[in-house]
């Protein structure tokens, strides 16, 4: 057997670099993907080592097969070459495992790891170089002092972090990918610990005993058959284990669907929650205008009833108290149609659809100042957009709504409004002085704590009309309500 695998070294010095090459061109494949998992985030050394090593392999094996064409003669520069691939490769894999272990937050330790090992393989190759003795003497020993002082280190901390990696994909319930990452420890710890240890026979300890001439004579095949034999598990572990993107990826979108499942079903509970709400608006609002047309146009339609009786018969005995009368009946009349109209304004005001949003809105602001006594100020920008009847409706009724709230709970004495017209947008601003509230405690729906829904309202009417409305407020800082509109639809007066 050790003669076949001698015969056919050049073979495994090909599989042996094809294993770690392709290792390297597959992780460099998938790395492209954006990724959340220290594993993902230490793999880019790994490329290095796969690509470099694999190449530094294959570089042997041609020098094996030019030795067997041209002979033995080898060019002054190749050696160090050689030397300069396979330290800078270990340097990945030391690279690699160091991230693993750190992660991407400790990077000085990370640096520190990277220095240390370096110094130490720097200053001990120094020693080796400028040794006495031969010059071919040296190189071998430089090459078994880089494997001992890179390779075993590089594999070593490789191992402990894939072992670490390990723990972390079975806490996110990665088992499968736990399974390939401890198997891939196990071939990186072989390769090093075993693979590396037996190196070329030189003048470093324990190289003069434990080599690759005694690891032939104990089991029969070369070294480099074990090197590549752990090179093609640790290759192909290491390429299972990538799968680890894509299990990332379905739990990153499982959890984007499970989020927007329940934002979904939070809107709809919110949006039933909020017509639940508007049936019970619009029966109190029918009530009151039931009660308000019982108690006052009721009475005054009964007061003009029984005055037009009263004056059909004075008429005949006393025309001038007829005509008094009628003049208070005139008067009657008069308070109950301005009594209808205020009742009329307040469900929709007729300079809404008339005179526009602006007019409107000056209309109710000065009718508010004037009841209680709060200072209102209105600040106009831009021309005339044309709007839709739904756009005014719903930026006067967030206006209105805003107003209202301050009335009733702000204790504010100034209230500034801003209404802004561009050519494809409007934008609503009012602010007040009063008392403020928490927003983070106000707007989100807790169990048994009430909602604000004459907020989430104003919010949900800019949404009808693909706009927005956000709403700020601190304790004791007032209140803002800024909304912006897009302008489109029919042209009708702004």
């Amino acid at each position: 057997m050790a003669e076949l695998f001698t015969r056919n070294i050049i073979l495994v010095y090909f599989f042996y670099g094809l294993s770690f090459f392709v290792m390297g061109l597959a992780v460099l494949l998938e790395f492209g993907h954006s990724s959340k998992l220290d594993f993902a985030r230490a793999l880019p050394p790994l490329i290095g080592f796969g690509l470099i090593h694999g190449s530094h392999e294959w570089f042997e094996m041609f020098l094996i097969i030019n030795n067997r064409i041209s002979g033995p003669f080898t060019p002054s520069w190749v050696l160090p070459v050689r030397l300069i691939a396979l330290a800078t490769s270990f340097l990945f894999l030391i690279a690699f495992g160091a991230r693993l272990i750190t992660g991407v937050e400790k990077r000085k330790l990370y640096v520190g790891m990277l220095s240390t090992i370096a110094a130490i393989w720097v200053i001990g190759l120094l020693g080796v170089l400028f040794n006495q003795s031969p010059t071919q003497a040296r190189i071998i020993a430089a090459d078994v002092y880089t494997r001992y002082a890179l390779a075993i280190p590089g594999a070593a901390l490789t191992v402990c972090g894939l072992i670490i990696q390990r723990r972390k994909f079975i806490k996110i319930g990665m088992s499968s990918v736990a399974q390939d990452v401890l198997l891939a420890a196990v071939a990186f710890g072989l390769y090093g610990g075993v693979g590396q240890l037996f190196a070329s026979p030189s003048i470093i300890f324990p190289s003069e005993y434990l080599n690759s001439e005694l690891f032939l004579r104990w089991f029969g095949f070369p070294v480099q058959v074990f090197r590549a034999g752990m090179a093609t598990m640790a290759a192909i572990f290491i390429t299972r284990s990538l799968r680890a993107f894509e299990v990332e990826s379905n739990q990153r979108i499982k959890e984007l669907r499970d989020a927007q499942l329940a934002e979904q079903n939070r809107l709809d509970e919110l949006r039933a929650e909020l017509l639940h709400r508007t049936v019970i608006a619009q029966e109190s609002e029918r009530q009151r205008i039931a009660r308000e047309l019982h108690d006052e146009t009721g009475q005054t339609l009964t007061a003009l009833g029984m005055g037009l009786r009263g004056m059909s018969e004075t008429i005949l005995t006393n025309r001038d108290r007829a005509v008094e009368q009628a003049n208070q009946l005139e008067k009657l009349a008069a308070d109950g149609v301005e009594e209808l109209q205020r009742m009329v304004s307040g469900l929709h005001p007729p300079q809404l659809d008339d005179l526009g949003l602006l007019a409107a809105l000056r209309w109710y602001t000065s009718d508010i100042s004037n009841r209680f006594g709060i200072n209102i100020n209105i600040v106009h920008q831009g021309g005339k957009p044309m709007l839709t009847s739904d756009v005014r409706a719903v930026v006067f009724r967030i206006a209105q709504e805003a107003i209202t709230n301050v009335v009733r709970h702000a204790e504010a004495s100034k209230i500034d409004i801003q209404l802004d017209y561009s050519e494809d947008n409007i934008y609503l601003r009012v602010e007040d002085n009063g008392q403020g509230f928490n927003t983070d405690t106000v707007l989100k729906k807790k169990p048994g704590k009430p909602t604000a829904w004459g907020l989430l309202g104003m919010v949900e009417r800019a949404s009808l009309v693909g706009g927005t409305c956000n709403i700020f407020s601190h304790p004791g800082k007032g209140t803002l309500i800024e909304v912006n509109v897009p302008v489109f639809g029919e042209k009708q007066n702004a």
